[in-house]
């Protein structure tokens, strides 16, 4: 019995003060009210950078025009295994606008909660890129 892994490319869109943008899954979705990075589901044929590229302009109306991958990581939760791949943006066009009506916000080393189980792990490793001294 192997479950299929679905691959889902986050960005983490950085400000230069450290703020990173977090946005709230809508009502519908498993997890709704969690926050969680933008991203989504890498289409067949499509490179995690160009999938990131696209959820952003779907969900966010942002042009992501840069971003490094960052970290990888396997979650299993009851409704599907994702493999999450992360980029560190910090080059981009546009103001986020929730165009799917989801809330989102920039958020500094007091990050919003819930958040999604998946990206608990990885907050104190992302302070060290937010906030190096």
């Amino acid at each position: 019995m192997s479950e299929k892994i679905i691959d889902v490319a986050v960005g983490v869109l950085l400000q230069p003060d450290g703020r990173a943008l977090f946005a709230q899954r809508p009502p519908g979705k498993p997890y709704a009210g969690y926050w969680e990075f933008p991203g989504g589901k890498v289409e067949a044929g499509e490179t995690v950078f160009a999938a990131l590229q696209r959820e952003f302009a779907e969900e966010l109306g942002v042009q992501v025009l840069q971003g490094a991958p960052w970290q990888t990581i396997e979650h299993s939760y009851p409704h599907a295994h994702v493999r999450l791949h992360f980029w560190l943006v910090r080059d981009w066009q546009g103001e986020p606008r929730g165009l799917e009506g989801q809330a989102f916000g920039w958020y500094g080393r007091d990050y919003p909660q819930p958040l999604l189980p998946a990206t608990i792990p990885l907050m104190s490793a992302l302070d060290l890129q937010r906030f190096a001294v």
